[in-house]
């Protein structure tokens, strides 16, 4: 059993440690639910639901941790919680009020660090190595990150402590919710010696499977096998990887300036659609959503990703990369349209579309590939397509963005568009 490690810190493999801490909201889309409306409290709650609140036809966005004791989890099927847990409360997804609860929670980290790498919504890494003449050590300093979460936000969180951002991971998830688990430079070892092979940052299920038909079934014991045999099965660069995880060794930093990989959205449709000029239309609403997300956020997407699932569950994505990087409709949607008829192969019922951009850049910088290049002048019809974009974004910053869509995107019947975290996108 892994218990909360205590002890002075060492040093590990002969570099000063670094106090890294990942810190981690619990169940945070439920748990925001809960707290505005303190009669759920201690009641299964699912978010995710369509807007009126029946069983719907989308999928779990978050659960709180007693709707978990019924196996709902995130991912799965409306329908599917609702078989499991009849009596679950379900709510639809409050965007905007989760974003505005994260940026009021990074606001905190940031008290402590100015090195803060946010990961998805509700989750961040810190090195607070440099932070303890003024608030303490690792510990010390997780403690106050929680008591200012739970009393300025009336949340829950998990935090593990640990030199390298892998053990923090680790810890983190360990005593979920509300836990604190600390491992100390000169505990590294023990901590990882009990730990099931499926905690291994990197190892799927497959991955997993091969390492149980090595005999391996910690992560204590990987650093036990000989690292020819690690390669014939995982080739040597993710044998390398999976090895030096399992000495506790994990050289990234936390890096302030990581940025969000993606910007996305999808959404599930209440009936399963035939109509491909429908299946267009939802499609053309989600990217004019999107692009208005990358415009706030100053970034453009140079890789395009369409996403589809049919009727019988089977999802197919297709990708490409943007001739010139982009944050409008205009330069968006020809490579969307594109992209959604080459993951379209098959006569069956739509029951979910998605769209997303990644390869994130700010504008005005090179991407760090070859793409595109920067261009001095901007023709007119770009100059154009800015103009409608920039008049878009008035009307939806006024009046909300379902104010004004496209085309007949207004004339399809989607759900609420479901939330994922992120690190995940």
């Amino acid at each position: 059993m892994v218990t909360d490690l205590g002890g002075q810190a060492g040093e590990l493999r002969g570099v000063r440690a670094r106090t890294i801490l990942h810190v981690d909201l619990d169940a945070f889309f439920a748990a925001v639910e809960i707290r505005d409306n303190p009669t759920l409290a201690g009641k299964p709650v699912v978010v995710g639901a369509d807007p009126k609140g029946g069983r719907g036809r989308g999928v779990v966005t978050a659960a709180s941790y007693e709707a978990r004791r019924f196996g709902i989890h995130s991912a799965m099927p409306i329908s599917q919680a609702y078989r499991r847990c009849p009596s679950a409360v379900f709510v639809a997804p409050r965007g905007r009020e989760y974003a505005a609860t994260s940026q009021r929670f990074m606001a905190i980290l940031n008290r402590f660090s100015d090195a803060v790498e946010p990961i998805s919504i509700d989750e961040a890494f810190l090195d607070v190595t440099g932070s303890a003449k003024l608030f303490g050590d690792g510990r010390t300093i997780a403690e106050q990150i929680r008591e200012a979460v739970r009393r300025e936000e009336r949340l829950t969180a998990s935090i593990g402590v640990a030199p390298v951002k892998f053990l923090a991971k680790i810890a983190s998830d360990l005593r979920k919710p509300n836990g604190l688990v600390v491992v100390e430079p000169d505990q590294v070892r023990e901590f990882l010696n009990g730990l099931a092979i499926e905690r291994l940052w990197g190892a799927g299920p497959k991955a997993v499977q091969m390492f149980r038909d090595l005999g391996v079934s910690t992560i204590g014991d990987v650093s036990r096998v000989p690292a020819t045999v690690l390669e014939r099965a995982f080739g040597t660069r993710m044998a390398r990887h999976f090895a030096a995880l399992a000495r506790g060794e994990d050289g990234r930093a936390v890096d302030p300036r990581h940025q969000r990989k993606s910007i996305g959205k999808e959404t599930t449709f209440l009936e399963d659609v035939r109509d491909r000029s429908t299946v267009e239309a939802t499609l053309l609403n989600l990217l004019e959503a999107v692009a208005r997300r990358l415009r706030r956020k100053g970034v453009n997407g140079n890789t395009v990703t369409v996403k589809v699932r049919t009727s019988d569950f089977h999802t197919v994505t297709r990708q490409a990369a943007l001739p010139q990087p982009s944050d409008t409709v205009e330069d968006i949607w020809p490579l969307v349209r594109e992209l959604l008829r080459k993951a379209d192969g098959t006569s069956l019922a739509i029951r979910l579309v998605g769209v997303s951009l990644s390869d994130l850049s700010r504008q005005g910088e090179p991407i760090a590939n070859d793409a595109g290049q920067l261009r001095l002048f901007q023709p007119s019809p770009e100059r154009r397509a800015r103009r409608i974009a920039q008049a878009l974004d008035a009307v939806a910053d006024r009046f909300g963005d379902s104010a004004i869509q496209r085309g007949r995107a207004g004339r399809t019947r989607p759900t609420s568009p479901n939330l994922a975290k992120a690190q995940r996108r």
